[in-house]
Formats: structure tokens, C-alpha cells, sequence
């Protein structure tokens, strides 16, 4: 089950990230399908579903945040994401503090994944 719970969470990754990728390009373009209901609703469904098999993930392999440093790092990594997300995508006073933090969010995620991947809380920065 652990396997399964694991390619649930890694397909509810890409599809965040393909959906803030878009979100933020419709952004920058100033598409009006932004502000669509369906824009607007749908990251929540799918981020609900990809922290749900986070936690799923973590209590089968009994890895929990603030006990293990890489889960740590990426908890906290998750934050400055969602704080940047927001920046770019809603609160941002202007479009280049938005691009700004698109770009920032996008090396946040990044990073996330690689800490994901090498299980060391510098992620890629590890030598």
C-alpha cells in the first residue's frame, strides 16, 4: 500500500505544479480564465488530496516532521511555497512583484522535490 500511496502523492505533485504553471501563465498574460471558478476551486481539491497522501505517507513510514530533518525542511519549504504562491497568483500589488514570486515559487518547488528525492534537508544544495 505504501507504493500506491507513493505514486498518488508524486501524481498529485505534477498536477499542482502543472496547475500553478498555468495559473501563473495565465497570469502573466492577463487570460481571464484566472479568475475562473474552476481555476480558482480546483488547486484546493487536488493540493487537499496531495497533503492528505503526505500524511498518509508519513505515518506508514513513521517519519514525521521535526523528527526527521529532510521532512522538516521540506514542511518548512512547503510554507515559503504557499506564501509565495499566494503573492504571485493573488495578493502581489504588481506584476512584477508577481513574476517575482512566481519565479521564487518555482525554485521553492524545486528545491522541495529534490529534498524529497536525496532525503537531506539542503536537497540539491547536499554536497
Amino acid at each position: 500500500m505504501y507504493s500506491v500511496f507513493k505514486n498518488l502523492h508524486v501524481f498529485f505533485v505534477a498536477l499542482s505544479a502543472t496547475g500553478f504553471l498555468l495559473r501563473g501563465y495565465w497570469m502573466i498574460s492577463g487570460n481571464p480564465l484566472s479568475r475562473h471558478k474552476l481555476a480558482r476551486r480546483l488547486p484546493h481539491v487536488i493540493d487537499s488530496l496531495l497533503l492528505a497522501t503526505a500524511l498518509v505517507i508519513a505515518v506508514m513510514a513513521a517519519q514525521y516532521p521535526f523528527v526527521a530533518p529532510w521532512l522538516t525542511a521540506k514542511v518548512l519549504g512547503l510554507l515559503a511555497y504557499i506564501v509565495l504562491g499566494a503573492v504571485a497568483l493573488t495578493y502581489g500589488s504588481t506584476r512584477r512583484v508577481r513574476v517575482a514570486a512566481l519565479v521564487g515559487a518555482l525554485l521553492v518547488f524545486a528545491w522541495i522535490v529534490s529534498v524529497a528525492i536525496t532525503k537531506q534537508p539542503a536537497g540539491f544544495f547536499a554536497t
